[in-house]
């Protein structure tokens, strides 16, 4: 049975620190990569089968492209995107669903609340329920549907991994990571994830964040497109005051964290960071990446800092801040 590296082939990755006191460890594996994708950093096994989990959605969202879905600015920033389902994402995502002539009731992801708070507490007060369109994936989704209806492909089917999309997601995706996938699972929001190693899915990344969209390849032009709609919507992939949004918005990276302590990002210069934390902890895995990305020196400290600033690091004794999650090197 394919299984991810074991715990004697991790490394400590971020500590947990309570008045002094370490109190947890987060191990796992990390990959650096130089502006031209050669490895400069390894830590743990990067050869492993790891599930990106929704560290995929730019590779799933330039499948889509490619397949001539109509997609640019918020609508694309939305296909790559784990959303919190505020009023500003579900916009977009009907937006995306009238192009294709569907409702909402067309999109195959479950029902969920909302993920930003208030929105979710205005939900509950307006006396609704967990609805698919607020799903975390439901850009993803819709951007799938839109796909299909271009194509002519049936939409009812669309997250079935012998659906013409989904073969042709995976045939984008194992050109952009250059290996054969190990497994294929299925995610949490019901749609094909691909089991690939943290090198491939490093390699993966680094290709789409330093594409030109005057690159003479229509592969590398739409991969541009798509950095440069999330750089310019950074909103959309994430949410207010959450991590990808805010990394994204103070230092200009092109970031998309994944389920089960999953992160990629790419720093302006072309440095490229993928993780996994083995614990399927996310909660340290935007910061450890930009230590990485810090150390190679592709993000300047005093910046990375201040973006820190904003992230949920803090550990709380009482009513006062004791410790905080941090990197461990």
């Amino acid at each position: 049975m394919p299984q991810t590296f074991a715990v004697a082939d991790a490394v400590e990755l971020a500590v947990v620190e309570r008045s002094g006191f370490v109190e947890s460890r987060h191990a796992g594996a990390a990959i650096v990569v130089d502006p031209a994708g050669t490895p400069v950093r390894v830590l743990g096994d990067t050869s492993a089968p790891i599930l990106p989990r929704s560290s995929l959605k730019p590779l799933q969202a330039l499948a889509c492209l490619t397949a001539g879905a109509p997609l640019d600015g918020e609508r694309l920033g939305m296909a790559t995107a784990s959303h919190s389902g505020t009023d500003r994402h579900v916009s977009v995502v009907r937006d995306v669903l009238d192009a294709a002539g569907l409702s909402e009731d067309a999109l195959r992801c479950p029902p969920a609340w909302p993920g930003d708070q208030s929105t979710r507490d205005e939900v509950v007060r307006a006396g609704g329920a967990p609805s698919r369109i607020r799903m975390n994936c439901s850009g993803k989704h819709a951007a799938m549907l839109l796909t299909c209806t271009v194509n002519g492909w049936p939409t009812e089917s669309y997250l079935s991994p012998e659906h013409p999309l989904q073969v042709h997601i995976r045939d984008v995706a194992e050109r952009l990571v250059g290996e054969r996938f190990a497994a294929t699972a299925i995610d949490g929001c019901g749609a094909p994830v691909y089991a690939m190693s943290l090198g491939g899915l490093v390699k993966a990344i680094h290709r789409v964040g330093t594409s030109s969209e005057r690159s003479p390849f229509a592969l590398h032009r739409s991969a541009g497109m798509l950095v440069r709609a999330v750089r310019e919507n950074p909103w959309t992939i994430d949410g207010p005051g959450r991590a990808d949004t805010v990394v994204i918005e103070r230092l200009g990276v092109f970031a998309k964290g994944g389920a089960e302590g999953v992160m990629v990002m790419v720093a302006p210069d072309g440095t490229t960071v993928a993780l996994k934390m083995l614990d399927g902890s996310g909660r340290a895995a935007t910061v450890v990446a930009l230590r990485l990305l810090e150390q190679q020196g592709a993000l300047a400290a005093a910046d990375v800092a201040a973006a820190t600033a904003e992230l949920a690091l803090s550990v709380s004794g009482g009513d006062q801040v004791v410790g905080a999650i941090r990197p461990a090197f």
